[in-house]
């Protein structure tokens, strides 16, 4: 009991006397009050706040999520043993936002960009689209158009991360058709980037829930979107297969 009154009398004259305080997050999700002293390609040396005169502790660079300086700033490390030395204090350096990105783990991030693909009607849903006048002669093969809307809501430490996507598209350009439809998926992206996403899908004939799964590639800052989905319906289903690319909006 000695000791721990002892603990919060020094952290609380650390506070009074306004000493800087950094706070380290690991991997685990632990966070620690510390002093960050060096920051290495593959350790971090620190004190802790509450005893200032202790030992100095080194941890593997791996195993430290982000630091928050207490200016303000913001370092997400994760696993990179190949990064560059940073100086402690100093802002992270800017780059694009792309799954498994470096933004910090409750920060919104929106990557918007164009999708193209296709989408094949089975025979019931074919069916039952050519009831109308407008669709009478309408082919089982349709190509769509359209952009995607998406917001990064959360990134766990390891690295999946909860997804909210909105894609309009434009489909049946190539007989002479307008056929516009809207998906909602609320998703889930791992931390290689495959993704699952589940929501409604919406067009003038019907409205069901789509399924959708996929996949993202990086290359040069830009992130290459692959999903595929599936929206089954009482008559049959519809299958589309859709690429695209995006990047961060700031």
């Amino acid at each position: 009991m000695k000791r721990f009154l002892l603990s919060l009398l020094v952290l609380a004259m650390t506070v009074i006397s306004g000493q800087a305080q950094d706070l380290l997050t690991k991997q685990n999700g632990e966070e620690l009050q510390v002093k960050v002293l060096e920051l290495t390609p593959t350790e971090v040396r620190y004190k802790r706040t509450d005893n200032p005169d202790g030992p100095l502790i080194t941890v593997r660079r791996s195993d430290v999520f982000m630091i928050r300086y207490a200016n303000g700033t913001k370092e997400v490390l994760g696993p990179n043993q190949n990064a560059p030395q940073i100086i402690a204090g100093s802002p992270p350096a800017p780059g694009p936002v792309v799954p498994g990105d470096e933004a910090s783990a409750y920060e919104e991030v929106h990557l918007n960009g164009p999708r193209i693909g296709f989408t094949i009607l089975s025979q019931g849903v074919l069916d039952k689209a050519r009831e109308g006048s407008y669709l009478r002669n309408l082919n089982p093969f349709i190509t769509q158009f359209g952009w995607q809307f998406e917001t990064r809501i959360f990134r766990m430490p390891n690295g999946t991360a909860g997804l909210l996507e909105i894609v309009p598209l434009i489909g049946g350009l190539e007989q002479g058709k307008f056929i516009p439809s809207i998906n909602a998926l609320v998703g889930i992206r791992g931390p290689k980037g495959f993704e699952f996403g589940l929501g409604p899908n919406l067009t003038p004939v019907s409205a069901n829930v789509a399924l959708a799964i996929g996949t993202s590639f990086r290359s040069n800052g830009i992130n290459f979107p692959v999903n595929f989905a599936v929206v089954p319906g009482n008559g049959g289903a519809r299958f589309s297969l859709l690429v695209g690319f995006n990047s961060r909006r700031r």
